[in-house]
């Protein structure tokens, strides 16, 4: 055991006898234009039926589970089994919201993790403007990631590219005409 670091802990704080990797700190910001308003924007994190249509897990959907309670002091748990090839990884999201201003700003912090180790936590801000086709959103957001993947170098990199991509979902939920045309084609 490494004298410089305390023995790492798993589910329920068992110890694993490994020395904690230190935590990396860093944040970003991901924009998106949508041409509906922000109300409408809003009403994809806020109502249930929409919300579960984007926001996911990796995995399939037979084994995904999805709870909201939107409000402030609420959260959202969700969990899901993803397979590729001999792998199987159980992930796992809860979140609780920390302000919410309608048709303006979310704020929240989450964690996730992988087969019942937290490996990250995030703070994030959820902005959405006014512009002239419609509506902007900005997700700000700051990390510490507990346990890296690797050497952690490429962590950033796949959070930031799930964040697109649940906001590629939104928009194809909340802002559909956008998208109209562009499935099925190759």
């Amino acid at each position: 055991m490494d004298a410089g670091h305390p023995p790492q802990t798993g589910p329920a704080g068992a110890t694993t006898g490994g020395p904690v990797p230190s935590a990396r700190h860093g944040s970003f910001s991901v924009g998106m234009d949508f041409t509906v308003k922000r109300a409408e924007v809003f009403r994809g994190f806020a109502d249930p039926s929409l919300r579960g249509r984007w926001f996911r897990l990796p995995g399939g959907s037979a084994t995904a589970e999805h709870e909201l309670d939107f409000r402030v002091g609420g959260g959202e748990n969700a969990r899901n089994v993803f397979v590729s090839g001999d792998t199987e990884e159980h992930l796992a999201y809860r979140s609780r919201f920390l302000d919410i201003v309608p048709d303006t700003r979310i704020v929240l912090v989450y964690e996730a993790e992988v087969d019942g180790s937290r490996r990250w936590i995030s703070l994030v801000t959820v902005e959405l403007s006014d512009e002239a086709a419609g509506s902007r959103l900005t997700w700000t957001e700051q990390y510490t990631w507990l346990v890296p993947t690797g050497d952690g170098t490429q962590d950033e990199a796949h959070l930031r590219g799930g964040t697109r991509l649940l906001l590629n979902g939104l928009s194809t939920v909340v802002n559909p005409d956008r998208h109209a045309g562009l499935t099925g084609r190759r």
